[in-house]
Parts: structure tokens; sequence; C-alpha cells
């Protein structure tokens, strides 16, 4: 007898190879999950050298802010450390600056991010004019933080009250703006001697790079703008263009070297130095004198608008900045950056999430009360042949371009439709103002999914003697009682994981654009019941596609499903690739008014090609259209419900 005939088979693999396709799908969740914490917390901590909590406080009238603190260790009320107050852009909240934050913290600067108000977990706001009437709780944070108490101690004692910073993308720039203006102000009526707020960082936002707001500014200022932003068709620049009076050449509406909100910036700072003024500014170069608090400088980096958070060099620059204008030595290069690695955890703990529900869902689907959702597949449908080939590309082609084209006449739509929520009033009746614009493609392009469904199926019955199984539209009463059931019980372990995820770890599920917040206000349940019955239609529209139409004879499962993916996300990618491909040729996005809709198909489009897989995963197993957009849509609409602006009423 041979080594190979006496060789025993390895028991763990044996053991693992028996495992069921759920169960194999959970462990490799627990492993994930694990890898992702460890790593995540490591970044998040900057090994544990960092205390991170979130902080909620009342503001005025009735509203309140939620923010997150890094704290390093090393700042304590007798080694005080600078503190830099961030606050995030339209659309956006507090995690998804942790770029800046990470990177702050592990320098030694008590880093707070807030949630803007109507996003995240902060309130909406009493005033329709949030930026100019509170910087959309910016004050409010300030004043926190540098307002001490009657026995005159501040709340956060280990902040160096002289150097205090605020920083903000898009909106949040605008903000920060507001802000150097407001703590000006107080300067220039003889209240203080300096300003509460020392320095301020503006990114990807210069029109309010006003005489009005810059000449109340007694605080070091830093302007980072995108080369390529798709929004600067708003800038001076090109009304200067449009008129004929630029005198400058052709160059780029993002150039700030002669842009006039950068002109004025830097001799805003000039002026109070009584220095001569400029009419061309240096990039990168320092004006000013930060110890006067009259530093200005401009930064322009080649990369658009959306990706300027995500962007190495301007993350560089950032760093760099708060070195000058704070006077702060730090032993770490600017160009040493380790958010990234959060990035990838976060993107562990998403796909983690998933696998928690296609595991739980397969082992659920064989206990015996939920058995009986399973039924017999459908034959798989076949474009064998010239005529079922061109009805079948034709009704692909049709399809992407009809969701390309109706996206945006669907936004405009949905400013008369949803008018409360467009002009950011406090409302009950869908108050998410973005997400209306989604809602209303979704309704419309998934009505045009069916009725091209239904062309095909009366072609192929009448023209092609072709009959179609119809069956797994049928279903029991009390088996779609139970898909409903089944859905919520994957649903509430997918965010219950969430949840834990960041009440114990600071972590949730994350990747740049795409995230699902953990649901803390219970008004986004109703929201939920509000708006999933309209994005069912789409939902269910693409699994009848997804699974009667794609499930494709002679093709390998991977393969159809695949196809399934790309036929689900290319009329929205279209949308982009004519977007940023005008820009590329002409300097201007091809929509304007509404690049901001565009803007957030950065975040859609993932979700829409993720979308078939959960269809097709579930219908494998029950035979039925039903189960995969039911549980994919409430799955999908809170991750967009959460991450949005919403103007409910507090």
């Amino acid at each position: 007898m041979n080594k190979e005939e006496t060789k025993q088979p390895n028991k763990f693999l044996l053991w693992l190879k028996n495992l069921s396709k759920g169960v194999k799908f959970l462990l490799l969740a627990l492993i994930l999950c694990l890898v992702g914490v460890i790593a995540g917390k490591c970044v998040d901590t900057s090994g544990f050298s960092v205390d991170v909590k979130t902080l909620m406080f009342p503001t005025q009238n009735g509203q309140y802010l939620a923010a997150d603190i890094y704290k390093p260790k090393s700042a304590t009320p007798d080694n005080k450390a600078p503190a830099i107050v961030i606050c995030p852009g339209f659309q956006r909240t507090k995690e998804t600056q942790q770029a800046w934050t990470t990177e702050l913290a592990r320098r030694g600067y008590v880093a707070i991010v807030m949630d803007p108000y109507a996003q995240g977990d902060s309130s909406s706001s009493d005033s329709t004019q949030a930026a100019t009437k509170y910087g959309y709780g910016l004050f409010a944070l300030i004043d926190y933080i540098t307002t001490p108490s009657v026995d005159g101690n501040y709340i956060l004692n280990y902040i160096a009250q002289t150097k205090i910073g605020a920083a903000g993308h898009s909106a949040g720039g605008n903000a920060v703006v507001k802000a150097a203006a407001r703590f000006g102000q107080e300067v220039i009526d003889g209240k203080v001697k300096k300003s509460r707020l020392a320095a301020g960082y503006v990114s990807g936002y210069v029109r309010s790079f006003t005489e009005s707001d810059l000449v109340s500014i007694r605080s070091n200022m830093g302007m980072s703008y995108a080369y390529y932003d798709e929004g600067a068709y708003q800038n001076e620049t090109q009304k200067a263009k449009d008129a004929g009076t630029w005198t400058y050449g052709d160059t780029a509406n993002g150039d700030m070297r002669y842009a006039p909100e950068s002109l004025r910036f830097v001799n805003s700072g000039l002026t109070l130095e009584k220095e001569e003024k400029i009419s061309e500014v240096e990039i990168g170069a320092i004006y000013g004198n930060p110890f006067n608090n009259t530093l200005r400088l401009v930064n322009n980096e080649k990369t658009i608008h959306a990706l300027q958070p995500y962007d190495i060099n301007s993350i560089k620059n950032f760093l760099t900045y708060w070195e000058i204008a704070m006077d702060v030595e730090n032993p770490i290069s600017s160009s040493n950056q380790v958010w990234m690695i959060r990035e990838i955890a976060t993107l562990m703990l998403m796909i983690s999430g998933f696998l928690v529900v296609f595991g739980l869902g397969d082992i659920l689907l064989k206990t015996k009360f939920f058995s009986t959702l399973k039924n017999e597949l459908p034959e798989r449908s076949s474009i064998k042949g010239v005529k079922n080939k061109v009805m079948f590309w034709t009704i692909f082609a049709i399809g992407a371009i009809t969701a390309c084209f109706l996206f945006i006449p669907a936004c405009e739509w949905s400013k008369t439709l949803f008018s409360k929520a467009q002009q950011g009033m406090q409302t009950w009746f869908f108050p998410e103002r973005m997400n209306n614009g989604v809602m209303t493609w979704a309704v419309l392009s998934g009505t045009v999914g069916f009725i091209l469904f239904f062309a095909g199926y009366f072609i192929n019955k009448y023209l092609f003697k072709k009959q179609e199984n119809l069956t797994p539209f049928k279903i029991k009463w009390s088996d779609l009682g139970k898909t409903l059931l089944l859905a919520v019980i994957l649903f509430a372990s997918y965010y219950s994981l969430d949840m834990f995820l960041n009440t114990f770890f600071h972590l949730d599920y994350r990747f740049l654009f795409v995230s699902a917040r953990p649901v803390i206000n219970y008004k986004m349940f109703i929201l939920l019941l509000m708006y999933v019955p309209f994005f069912l239609v789409f939902y269910i529209s693409n699994s009848v596609r997804v699974n009667l139409s794609m499930r494709l004879d002679g093709w390998k499962e991977w393969q159809s499903t695949l196809l399934a993916c790309v036929a689900n996300s290319v009329g929205l990618l279209l949308i982009m690739v004519i977007q940023y491909s005008v820009f590329a040729a002409t300097g201007q996005v091809y929509w304007t008014i509404n690049w901001l809709y565009c803007n957030i198909l950065f975040g859609v489009i993932p979700m829409m090609f993720i979308l078939p897989i959960f269809n097709r995963y579930f219908f494998n197993r029950t035979g039925k259209i039903y189960l995969g957009p039911i549980v994919s849509s409430i799955l999908f609409i809170m991750m967009m419900l959460t991450n949005s602006v919403c103007y409910l009423p507090f």
C-alpha cells in the first residue's frame, strides 16, 4: 500500500465542504467582519491612541446637532491640543469626512466632525436659509466649545482655545466662510481681541468669497478648489467669458490663478496687512501673516468636486495648511496617509452584511415554516435564432436609453411634485429632497420596464408562437405574508449588525460614496414605509427582467447575472459618460443646473449594479420574483434615506 492510498482526507476541509452554502456565507461574513473591525478600529483610533465618541447637544429653537469627537489621548487639560471643527457638504454626513478626521487626529489635533442640519443624526433647521443664519449648525458647535461655563471652565477642557479651526467641503466650505465672517465681526465690534476661530479651510466652494463676507474675516484662511470642479460653470470666470469680458485667455473655469473669487480672497488678507494687492495668485504660496491671522493660501488640485475629499494630494495640502495656520510642527509627513485602509475595512464590513443576508436567507428558507416559499424554477429564456436575438438586444437598448434620458427630467418633475422639500421646508410629505428625484425616476423607469417585458411577452406569444412561463408571478397570500416576514427578518439582521459595529467600534458599512448608516432616528422607519412602495415599482420590475428575461439558456449563471447587473446600471452610467465626456471636451458639464443630481449617481450606480445579484439569488431559491426585490428595496432605500438631506420636522 503506497502513501497515496494511506493518506487520510483533511478533516477540516471535509467538514467545510459538507457545510451548507448559507453556513459558509455566515462563516465568511464572520471572518470579514473580524478583519474589518480590527483594521478599521486600528486606523480610526490611530493605533488606539485616539478616543472616539459621539456628541449630541441642543442648539437654538429646539434644534440639535450630532458630532463625532476624535480626541488624541495626548490632549489633556495640562497639555491642550489644537482643534479642527469639520462641516461636510450637501448630501453628506459626518462619516464621509473620515479621511480628514483620521489624519488630523493621528497628528495630535482634536477633530470634531458634525452632521449639518437636515443631514445625518442632526435635526432639520427652523430656517430655509440655514447656511446664512446658522452655518448649517457650525456656529452653534463653535459656540459650544468656545463658551465657558459660569465657573470659567470649558466643556472640552483639553482644547487650546487660541487654536480652534474650522474646515468644510462644498456647502460645508460655505459654512466655514460664514463662520469666519461671524466670529471676525466680534473682533471688529470690539467684543474680543482675537477671533474665536483662529483659522478656516474652505474646500470646493468659492461663491461665498464676496466682499461682504471677506471684509469681516479675522482668521487665517485656506482655500482648495478642484481644477476640474463640475460646479465651476457658476463661477465668475464663466460669467465673464459669457459676457465677453474675460481677459486672461482660455483658462479653465476652475483655474484659481486669475479667478475673481480667489483674487478677492487673497487680497482680503493683504489689505489687512496693508500690502499691495495682487493680480495673479500663485498656487500654494503663503500670503499675509499667519501670526496676525491674515494668512491666505490657495490650492487648486487636478481633480473633480466629488472626489476632492478622497484625493490624496488634496488631503496632503489640507494637512500642510493646518501646520502653517496653527503653527504646529508634526513629525508625520502630510504625504503619510492611512485613511484608505479604513475605507477598505468598512467595505469588508459592508460585504459581510450582505453575506449575512444571503446566508441567513438560505438557512431560513430550509426551515419548515419558510420552506413553502420554495418552488420549481421555470425554464431559462432562449435568445437563439436571429429574431430572438434582435428582440432581446433591442429591448436591452431601449431599456438602457430610457433609463438614461428619463433621469434628469424625472428629477426636474420632482421639484414641482415635492416643492416643500425642494425649498428646504420642514415637511412629512416626502422630505428627502434629492431622493425624491431618484424615486420619481424609479417609478417611471420601473413602469417602462414592465411595459417592455409584457411587450416582449405578447410579441413572443402572438408573432413567434412562443409561450412564456408566468408562474413566477403567481403567489399565495400566505406565502406573500411569509415573504414579507422573511424580508423584515433579513433587513433586521443586516442593520442589527450595523448597529452593533457602530455602538461598540464606531464603524459601519461604507465605501467611498456608498454607505449604510446605523438607523438611530425612529422616524426613518416611517419614511421607509413612505418611500418603499414607490421604489418597489422599479425593484419588482427589475426582478422580472433579471429572472424572466435575462436568465438565459446556454449561459453560465454568473454570465447572465453579470449581464443583468450591466443592464441595470448602464443607463445611469451613460449619464455619467455624457456628463464627463462633454466636460472633458468643453470644460463645462452637460447638465449644469442639475449637476448635483448627476453627482449622487456616484452612490446610486453601484447599488443599481448590485441589485440584480439579490434578485437572482433569492429567485433561484424560491422560484418567485418577490423576495429579492422586497429584501433589496428595504435595505437599499434605508441606505439612501439615512445618507440624504432630509427636512423632517423636529
